[in-house]
């Protein structure tokens, strides 16, 4: 491949997967022949935000975002959180049945978010309140909200915290698809052309790839952006989002993808009807 030289800004959020993944390019661990990479950290839902006004050239979004603006941005094959069999969980101070939450207010981490879309389709009414995903736990704890939808770290640590679940969405995708979940996925803005697109894939996958032969070296950076939670409950967050699925899709997450974005436009939920256009490494 020649030689491609370019700037690019680079969204992710400030998570221990994700900081994983990007480890080797923001310590320049990796050559990048040519390419300047500028790491712009922030949480998911304000790079949803800015990805529909395609304001970064490669970002994480989530995978209910992307379907809103796959006609901006083209799908990186490399980079994805994916939920085979386990996902975001939604939780109460008390053991319910789903069906006991119709109407009910459940705290989420955001509109944008994959979470909320699955949420939405496992349980069509209730009323939402968007809570910043670090207060879900404290709001459910506080009554604020008669439930809450947890994604990062909180999925592993809201038994200890006397919170019930009520469901688990990875499981339950599962269960109606046989496929995995896909939550976040890594984008590359089309009018770069196919060179750049090309090559920053492929750094992004050689950055991950360095974080799995370098494991120990990577989750230690990685740690920095864990919120203080202890370092075998950041290694496990990072074993079950940094896997093989997230250095390629593969067949059965991208039908797991297409999945998801169908019964999105089938509910009404995905307004838009772009097809998703995959980087090709």
């Amino acid at each position: 491949m020649p030689l491609v030289k370019a700037k690019i800004r680079v969204g992710h959020s400030p998570d221990p997967d994700d900081a994983f993944m990007f480890y080797a390019i923001a310590h320049g661990k990796i050559p990048t022949d040519g390419i300047q990479f500028v790491h712009v950290i922030e949480d998911i839902e304000g790079l949803n935000r800015r990805a529909f006004k395609a304001d970064l050239e490669v970002t994480a979004v989530s995978a209910f975002t992307l379907f809103e603006v796959a006609d901006k941005y083209a799908l990186m094959p490399c980079g994805a959180s994916i939920g085979d069999n386990y996902g975001p969980v939604l939780v109460a101070a008390k053991s319910l049945y789903p069906k006991e939450l119709a109407g009910r207010s459940i705290a989420v981490p955001g509109l944008h978010t994959t979470a909320y879309l699955a949420l939405r389709l496992f349980l069509p009414e209730f009323k939402e309140i968007v809570v910043p995903f670090d207060r879900i736990i404290d709001a459910v704890q506080k009554g604020e909200a008669d439930a809450g939808l947890i994604i990062h770290e909180g999925q592993l640590t809201y038994g200890s915290l006397g919170l019930k679940k009520i469901a688990d969405l990875g499981e339950w995708f599962y269960e109606m698809t046989e496929r995995p979940l896909p939550l976040g996925v890594d984008v590359i803005r089309k009018d770069l052309g196919r060179d750049v697109m090309r090559k920053a894939t492929r750094l992004l996958k050689d950055s991950i790839e360095y974080g799995l032969r370098h494991r120990a070296e990577a989750l230690e950076y990685a740690m920095k952006f864990g919120r203080g939670v202890p370092r075998d409950t950041a290694d496990r967050f990072v074993g079950m989002y940094v896997n093989d699925y997230t250095l390629d899709m593969g067949r059965k997450a991208t039908e797991g993808l297409l999945k998801l974005q169908r019964a999105g436009q089938a509910a009404g939920l995905v307004k838009s009807r772009a097809k998703i256009e995959f980087v090709e490494m």
